[in-house]
């Protein structure tokens, strides 16, 4: 049974996509057409924003080229899985301004999958986690999660959440999502908080049994008209009182287990070594902080010159212990663990 024109447009829009250069007896023996057939086809196209080049001769034929404007593009299964796996990876990844970009899109695409591909989606995401988990933070968030809020912006539904606070509790929220946006390893959610009448800030990681609430909702105005804004005043409102910049002699990879239930930034990192900053509500938790650290690598408090200081004394008291004859467990071999079971 032959196709109608327009399902042999897409066959054929699917094949130059895939192909740099088709010709047009070939083209024609493939959709059972003539090549005068093929042309009109290809004119269809060009109609609805797809450059199509057309070379003469007898080695002539078609190619997709680059135009002015990204036309839609069509996708094969695998294809498309490929595509929302990549996706929610890169969602995943500290690279400033890609994470956001990589969300929006993934909602796109995740809207227009069938529930076959949709499952395969699933099932490889789970695997590719299994194996990624030994590496990640406590702060890891749900692809899926993220999936699912991104949509919620973009359709202007209402979302109920359980979300833990700062003091462990844990309390059910229903709001209308404004947007997400990425600080360094955390998602954050901007919304107005519907049981509060106000607008909020929720770390994603805090996050549990997602689910949309079926009810649609008008946009509303935020702060300042900037989402990102909004975030950066919000959270900087709530930031502890006490902060710390740290070199680390060591890949964050190394430490990150350390650091899972710690209030803290990656600044910058390579293979070798890893900058980080730490937050905490007083001084002397950043010391035991650094101390954790310092457990697993070599460590360099670069600001402030108070928790340097700090730190200095707390060596030195703990190097005249280590010197006093020891009867029993060496004093230093204490501290440490005194350190380990405060941390």
């Amino acid at each position: 049974m032959a196709k109608d024109p327009t399902e042999r447009a897409l066959d054929l829009l699917s094949l130059l996509q895939s192909r740099r250069h088709c010709s047009g007896a070939e083209l024609a023996d493939r959709f059972g057409v003539t090549e005068r057939t093929v042309r009109r086809d290809v004119d269809r196209l060009r109609e609805l924003g797809y450059p199509v080049d057309a070379t003469p001769g007898r080695d002539g034929g078609y190619r997709l080229t680059a135009g002015a404007h990204l036309p839609p593009l069509m996708f094969d299964d695998d294809e498309a899985v490929a595509l929302v796996v990549g996706l929610r990876t890169v969602a995943g990844a500290a690279i400033a301004g890609i994470a956001e970009t990589a969300v929006g899109a993934l909602a796109k695409v995740e809207q227009s999958l069938p529930d076959r591909l949709r499952r395969r989606v699933v099932a490889l995401d789970r695997s590719v986690a299994s194996l990624q988990r030994p590496h990640r933070t406590g702060s890891v968030v749900d692809p899926e999660t993220l999936s699912e809020l991104a949509s919620a912006c973009r359709a202007l539904e209402e979302v109920r959440f359980e979300y833990r606070r700062r003091d462990g509790e844990h309390d059910d929220r229903l709001v209308e999502p404004h947007q997400l946006l990425s600080a360094g390893h955390l998602w954050y959610l901007v919304a107005w908080d519907l049981r509060r009448s106000e607008w909020r800030t929720f770390r994603l990681d805090r996050l549990d049994r997602v689910r949309l609430a079926g009810k649609r909702f008008a946009p509303r105005e935020i702060p300042g008209g900037d989402a990102a804004a909004y975030l950066t005043a919000s959270v900087g409102s709530l930031a502890s009182r006490a902060e710390a910049l740290v070199a680390v002699e060591a890949p964050y990879e190394q430490v990150a287990d350390a650091l899972a239930p710690v209030d803290h930034v990656l600044v910058d990192a390579d293979s070798q070594a890893c900058t980080i900053r730490l937050r905490s509500e007083r001084l002397d938790s950043l010391a035991i902080d650094v101390a954790r650290v310092g457990l697993r690598a070599g460590v360099r408090v670069v600001e402030p010159d108070d928790l340097r200081d700090r730190l200095d004394r707390l060596g030195r008291h703990l190097g005249q212990h280590g010197d006093r004859p020891a009867t029993r467990a060496a004093p230093s071999d204490a501290a440490a663990a005194s350190l380990r079971n405060r941390a």
